[in-house]
């Protein structure tokens, strides 16, 4: 399918830039004499406007061409990453400027994310969905564990001017391979409020996908405490730092390319009931850290997380997928995305509390604890059950019924 063929190939354009992006926007921050709070502020920025947006993203990726959204959505992170090379380069960046930047950055993951869900459903048949989710998956995935070592070396020898530079390119190839998709738009006769308002209707009344995203909000929010704000910290406690830190990235790095590489082969029936389980091996490496097992255990376990994580994500994305109609997709994943989005700000939120009560090793035992209560909670919900793998158009048109 050469329609497809062009959607991996912006996809891994794109993703070559994406993974040296966050290195460089640190050092940006960091150049200009900034500290964790200016660096708070500026990844603030760019989550905010997600948040925000996303609904009206939705609402637009169900009304417009989701090739030309996904062609605007690349070119104006372009656009934006470009300016912030050109003022880190120049020496003209401050807090300020870095933070606006950001905020269109953000802005640009609003509409990009909802159009991408409802754009992969109509390039690819029914049938092939979960291998053509891997096969997105499989190249962000591989750069991914080369993508933080070769940003490192650019920040390091050329600065970070040069490593936003490169983003700001990949995201314009992206944006014009992408505009050559041209995907049609749907007819529409309502309004945007209407379709907002008849959105909302119809993820309220799927139980399976408003259940998912709230178990991941608080699956996402205890991820993001414990792996992301606490690993760090606990690893300069209790391992040899950076150095170690760095080799649990990797491996749960290694561990999403291997999950991609199992979606490539296995292709499960009850696919909300995998995608569910399959988040079980996120607690490992919390209790591993928690716990102070060594490191080769705690290296297994982030394997084994990264292995889990992938699985998850591309059972879920099939899911969603086959049992959500084409002229929804948009406006269904816009609201999945608030809600798993609102996880970043509560899982800051939940740190801090905890911090003032437990030591950072017992906050990554409990966090570890609300993945699995989570999961569990998720499993209870009947609904769950009956979002199995369809194998082509007509099948499963009785079940579609209850689906919505």
């Amino acid at each position: 399918m050469p329609g497809f063929r062009r959607f991996v190939l912006a996809n891994l354009v794109s993703a070559t830039g994406s993974a040296m992006a966050p290195l460089a926007l640190a050092y940006s921050v960091i150049g200009e004499g900034g500290g964790a709070g200016e660096l708070g502020l500026v990844l603030a920025t760019n989550t905010v406007p997600t948040v925000l947006f996303l609904l009206v993203g939705g609402v637009l990726a169900d009304r417009m061409s989701r090739s030309r959204m996904l062609f605007l959505g690349n070119l104006l992170a372009a656009v934006a990453q470009g300016a912030l090379a050109v003022i880190v380069a120049t020496g003209q960046a401050s807090t300020t400027s870095i933070a606006v930047c950001g905020f269109v950055s953000g802005t640009a993951v609003a509409f990009t994310v909802p159009a991408t869900q409802g754009a992969v459903g109509q390039i690819v048949p029914v049938e092939q969905l979960q291998q053509a989710n891997a096969l997105l998956r499989l190249p962000g995935n591989a750069v991914k564990v080369l993508g933080p070592a070769a940003g490192g070396a650019v920040v390091a020898v050329s600065g970070p001017a040069w490593a936003l530079a490169w983003d700001a390119l990949t995201f314009a190839v992206a944006a014009f391979l992408l505009l050559g998709l041209r995907l049609d738009a749907p007819v529409t006769v309502t309004s945007a409020l209407s379709d907002l308002r008849h959105g909302w209707a119809g993820f309220w009344s799927r139980t399976w996908l408003w259940t998912y995203t709230a178990a991941g909000t608080l699956l996402v929010a205890a991820w993001l405490a414990g792996y992301q704000l606490l690993g760090p910290v606990v690893a300069a406690e209790r391992y040899a730092g950076a150095r170690d830190w760095g080799l649990v990235q990797a491996a749960f790095a290694a561990g999403l390319l291997g999950g991609t590489v199992v979606c490539l082969r296995w292709r499960p029936y009850r696919l909300l009931v995998v995608a569910i389980v399959a988040c079980t091996p996120l607690a490992a490496p919390l209790l591993a850290m928690g716990w102070g097992l060594p490191l080769p255990w705690v290296l297994l376990a982030a394997l084994l997380a990264g292995i889990g994580l992938d699985v998850t994500i591309v059972a879920w994305t099939t899911a969603f997928q086959q049992h959500v109609p084409q002229g929804e997709l948009g406006r269904m994943s816009a609201f999945n995305n608030v809600g798993e989005r609102l996880a970043i700000p509560l899982g800051y939120l939940l740190t801090a509390l905890a911090a003032g009560l437990w030591d950072s090793r017992t906050v990554l035992v409990a966090c570890a604890g609300l993945v699995v209560l989570s999961l569990v909670l998720n499993l209870c919900v009947r609904d769950v059950y009956r979002i199995n793998r369809r194998t082509g158009e007509g099948e499963g048109e009785g079940e579609g019924e209850g689906d919505g």
